[in-house]
């Protein structure tokens, strides 16, 4: 029996897997492993998972905990720990977000793997590691075709008055949202990346108003020119995405995937299926 989580900052999807197939799924808080000390998680873990599992942690083999902030020797080891206080399973192993995309979208093959949701991250996946990353940088250097960059576009133009007037008052009674409210949440409130990525759903209501189908087409544009060109050469030019950006606005990043000489591969809104397949 195996436990793999898929942990990102606003929940962490557990699933018990024995010979394939779930035993037992569990969604807790999330967490972001930069953010929390060993002890904070060790508790958190403590509190929300293991009465969960009851008497399965004891027959747990191996853990594979994938996450958000897993980006050090030092961060991954603080998460290990904790798990093992929790679950003294054989093995537990600690890996980022991005190479869960990589495992479940492209199994033990070579090829690129994307995140495409609240953020965006791009590699070149040798089959077994991570073998080329150009850095996201967030979402005000970058994070080209993210759901926070759609929202701040959309955002920029609305306030500019570079859509429509009656699109731009659409979105304003949609969110009855004010100037000052924008600034406040964007500027001087926390996580203010997923403020601006709850406003995409309206590019999507909207996609077929040619300047919001426009605006996204210019944003996943970005993305593959700033980021998968250069993995060109590695491999064929098949993207493969995870997230929910890339899931719902399929048809538009296929048309800007095509505009820059590239074919959108596998799209999965989570990677937990993949990864499940992936470890048995």
């Amino acid at each position: 029996m195996i436990l793999i989580a898929d942990c990102g900052s606003t929940k962490i999807d557990w699933c018990v897997v024995r010979q394939g197939k779930v035993e037992k799924q569990v969604f807790t808080c999330g967490m972001n492993a930069v953010m929390l000390t060993e002890d904070e998680m060790r508790e958190r873990i403590a509190a929300e998972l293991v009465p969960e599992l009851a008497d399965r942690a004891a027959s747990i083999k191996a853990v594979y905990f994938y996450g958000a902030g897993c980006i050090s020797p030092e961060v991954c080891g603080n998460v290990e720990r904790a798990i093992r206080a929790n679950i003294p399973a054989a093995t537990v192993e600690v890996h980022t977000d991005l190479l869960a995309a990589a495992r479940a979208l492209c199994g033990r093959k070579p090829g690129i793997a994307c995140i495409l949701g609240t953020g965006s991250n791009s590699c070149f996946y040798d089959g077994e590691a991570i073998a080329r990353n150009v850095s996201p940088l967030g979402y005000i250097l970058g994070d080209e075709g993210s759901g926070a960059v759609l929202g701040k576009l959309l955002v920029g133009d609305v306030l500019k008055g570079q859509l429509p007037q009656e699109l731009c008052d659409k979105f304003l009674k949609k969110y009855d949202l004010t100037l000052l409210d924008i600034i406040r949440r964007v500027y001087k409130e926390p996580q203010g990346n997923r403020f601006l990525a709850s406003l995409t759903p309206f590019l999507i209501e909207n996609i077929k108003e040619p300047a919001i189908h426009a605006l996204v087409m210019r944003s996943f544009g970005a993305f593959f020119t700033r980021n998968i060109s250069h993995y060109d050469g590695m491999c064929e030019p098949v993207v493969n995405f995870i997230g929910s950006i890339a899931f719902y606005y399929r048809d538009v990043l296929e048309e800007a995937a095509r505009e820059c000489g590239y074919t959108v591969g596998t799209v999965l809104k989570s990677p937990m299926e993949g990864l499940i397949s992936f470890h048995s």
